[in-house]
């Protein structure tokens, strides 16, 4: 992964417990999860591109039980790895989609947009995803609170934002967070036309979105049509997200061939191709048994 760069945390860093109130087929290669109850008050919105670990029972509900309250530093997690295998949910990154607060007539809801890769049917899901296809309302899941990668201090009047497929809801948190008078550029990778799902954004901000072709490294046309780009008046404050080489070969563009300050710069490496995180070898066995 590549190294991010400063984040903005939260105010508490606690485990909260929700439940799965519904989910939604947005397009071929999106699935929309919203969750609520539970302990969901206890959730605090920092908009822009606020993420979380999320822990996904694929053991049951045992595990998240059992989950140590700080789960996402080092010596929690060491004990969030004493969990036997089999009954230890699996932990992701990912990033809020939209909240909601409660009403007179409804609690507060937190959507979670999965990216779906492979797929059920034949086997080839990856555990987040195939949670993401098959979970049923009123499943436990536990969150922690991450805060934020986009660092509003370094400027939201004038932003480049760049991504692969598994950044647009961060780049769609983003743009329902910057005033109405932003301005600059949206640059989405998607693999297919069906999966370029429309957000709001600031009429200033231009949202080009990039097609990849099948067989071609996700995040390499993304980078290419921001090395092509006509890009705002410096300073403007740049965000790249997605596959690893994508943030590093970009913030490597900005800087070094647009003169563009380093700490006008936030980025992070979701993914690395080829290196999937599995689940645990008890659960792929049963994934197995029931394809």
């Amino acid at each position: 992964m590549a190294q991010a760069s400063r984040l903005v945390k939260p105010e508490t860093q606690q485990l909260v417990h929700l439940t799965v109130l519904r989910t939604e087929r947005l397009s071929p290669h999106w699935m929309r999860v919203t969750l609520g109850g539970g302990e969901v008050e206890r959730f605090r919105p920092m908009g822009y591109d606020q993420w979380f670990r999320i822990f996904l029972p694929l053991g049951g509900d045992e595990g998240l039980e059992r989950l140590p309250a700080k789960a996402n530093k080092l010596f929690g997690y060491l004990k969030y790895l004493r969990i036997p295998d089999g009954v230890r949910p699996v932990m992701r990154n990912y990033t809020l989609r939209a909240f909601r607060p409660a009403t007179a007539n409804t609690g507060a809801e937190i959507d979670v947009d999965f990216v779906l890769h492979g797929s059920v049917a034949d086997g080839t899901a990856g555990p987040a995803s195939r949670w993401a296809e098959t979970c049923t309302p009123g499943e436990s899941v536990v969150i922690i609170d991450e805060g934020l990668a986009f660092n509003p201090e370094r400027g939201v009047d004038r932003v480049v934002l760049v991504a692969d497929e598994t950044g647009l809801p961060a780049v769609a948190g983003i743009c329902a967070a910057l005033p109405a008078g932003a301005s600059g550029l949206a640059i989405v990778e998607v693999p297919s036309a069906g999966d370029a799902l429309e957000f709001p954004h600031p009429a200033g901000v231009t949202v080009r979105w990039i097609v990849r072709e099948h067989g071609v490294k996700p995040g390499t046309p993304a980078l290419q049509a921001l090395k092509d780009a006509a890009l705002p008046d410096a300073p403007f404050h740049a965000y790249l997200v997605g596959e690893q080489a994508l943030p590093t070969d970009g913030r490597r563009h900005l800087v070094g061939e647009r003169g563009l300050a380093k700490d006008l710069v936030s980025f992070c490496g979701y993914w690395r191709t080829g290196a999937a995180s599995p689940a645990p070898k008890s659960q792929r066995l049963a994934a197995e048994a029931r394809s």
